[in-house]
């Protein structure tokens, strides 16, 4: 008896010191913040203690227990429809108000889910709760794309997938199925679903044969660019949950087919030193040194190496590919950009990707609404329902339907 009133403290000092993380004293519900990060940090430890063992990839086991976890929480709508299609071999879930008396042609958002380009699902709790409200509060149509996923398939896969499911969903007699007005579409997305939406709109806007295009896009902390991954979020924020800069840098790793024992030749943008001939030409689109506000850049000093290494690049040209990295298009492609909202979070690596693309956009002469949140984390906008309710979730959510409604 005695000695478990040694343990329990003992074991309750352990965990405590397991869950604490020093945080910005602006961040919101910095404690559950903490627990939602301890909670998937041990999550993802025992996913690679299992891939270690060889039994299993770790992604394949993250996502597993993240989508039974997610089906404990599941949250469903009597007065929105909700289907599964298939669009042009690309699986999708489709959100339908109802129909109303005078049958009028209804709004459209296109939404494509974020997790790194290998975790979450269009099916997940979070991602139908968001679509079913975003159905609910704009009365649209909401298609939301279920993309293969890193382990199974890498780029282009996605981008593909993503691309296939969208043009189909823009044919007019598609639309016309779904009572969608073609002047009135939106193409969506969070995270790694914000770098698929950017990279898909401007895809878009090169083909010629298109009938319809999007009137919007709207971009949730995208992650947009591989070249600098010590930008000021990414310094500032390089141990923040729920996005380190170590865990970004291996789910980029992940997408592109590459070897984790490049992080750290990446960490340090070896990849893009001075030396690396191809990247070059595209250093004066990522300088965040005239890109990014002042209240961005702080007193971060640029990361440019004089001599790196040209051979990452030639092993892994999706670093320098503009389907990957939409941030690295040229001025005449964001030109055909259509009115962009790009959301970004304080505390988070992914903030400044967020805010060069909008200021590039800028210049570029397409109307665009950067949505910056001085308190939010990356991800909080899925976060809405218990357990993992936040505060940041929810006001991130009302902001981004916000502006689709004046917009779209």
């Amino acid at each position: 008896m005695r000695a478990a009133w040694v343990l329990l403290p003992a074991l309750a000092a352990l965990s405590a010191y397991y869950v604490y993380l020093p945080l910005p004293g602006a961040v919101s519900d910095p404690w559950k913040l903490m627990l939602l990060d301890a909670t998937f940090r041990a999550v993802q430890q025992t996913c690679h203690l299992i891939h270690y063992l060889r039994l299993s990839h770790h992604l394949i086991v993250l996502n597993y227990l993240i989508c039974t976890f997610d089906k404990l929480k599941s949250v469903s709508s009597e007065d929105i429809k909700i289907t599964d299609a298939v669009f042009d071999g690309v699986e999708v879930r489709v959100f339908e108000p109802p129909a109303e008396g005078d049958e009028s042609l209804k709004r459209s958002v296109v939404y494509i889910h974020g997790g790194g380009w290998a975790l979450a699902s269009a099916r997940t709790s979070l991602y139908n709760n968001l679509c079913r409200i975003m159905a609910e509060s704009l009365n649209a149509v909401v298609v939301s794309v279920e993309y293969r996923l890193v382990p199974e398939v890498c780029f282009p896969e996605q981008y593909h997938d993503a691309l296939r499911a969208t043009k189909h969903f823009l044919q007019p007699e598609v639309l016309a199925e779904y009572s969608v007005d073609p002047s009135r579409i939106a193409i969506s997305g969070d995270s790694a679903g914000g770098n698929l939406a950017a990279a898909v709109c401007q895809q878009l806007s090169k083909d010629e044969d298109l009938t319809v295009r999007p009137k919007l896009q709207a971009l949730i902390y995208p992650v947009l660019q591989a070249f600098d991954f010590n930008t000021p979020s990414y310094q500032q924020n390089m141990n923040m949950p729920v996005l380190p800069r170590y865990v970004m840098v291996n789910y980029w790793i992940d997408y592109i087919n590459g070897d984790y024992e490049l992080a750290h030749e990446l960490l340090v943008n070896n990849h893009t030193a001075l030396n690396v001939g191809r990247a070059l030409s595209f250093r004066a689109r990522l300088n965040w040194t005239s890109l990014l506000p002042p209240s961005f850049k702080k007193s971060y000093k640029p990361v440019v190496q004089t001599t790196g290494t040209e051979a990452i690049v030639e092993r892994l040209p999706a670093l320098l590919d503009v389907r990957a990295v939409p941030l690295l298009a040229d001025d005449a492609t964001l030109a055909r950009q259509p009115r962009t909202y790009v959301l970004t979070c304080e505390n988070d690596v992914l903030r400044d990707d967020g805010a060069m693309y909008a200021r590039r956009l800028e210049r570029a002469g397409v109307p665009v609404t950067l949505d910056h949140f001085h308190d939010c984390f990356h991800g909080c906008m899925i976060f809405t329902v218990w357990p993992t309710d936040f505060s940041a979730g929810v006001r991130t959510r009302d902001s981004y339907i916000k502006w689709l409604d004046e917009n779209l």
